[in-house]
């Protein structure tokens, strides 16, 4: 399982139909919600799935827990 977080920038194999392949994690759990960095569009993936088309997590969340 790779550990994602909320806020995680991370790039995907597939290009999403604007061009993009950069997505920012917005929602963590039994299914991910992902947003577009191109247009904004937002989509629902299953934990599973995303691992799978994972290519690599460009950028971690800043750790806010003072």
């Amino acid at each position: 399982m790779i550990p994602l977080q909320i806020g995680d920038h991370i790039r995907l194999r597939k290009p999403h139909p604007c061009g993009s392949t950069d997505w920012k994690v917005v929602r963590t759990g039994m299914d991910f919600r992902i947003q577009c960095l191109g247009c904004q569009h937002q989509a629902w993936i299953p934990r599973v799935k995303l691992e799978r088309r994972l290519k690599e997590i460009i950028k971690k969340a800043e750790d806010n827990n003072d």
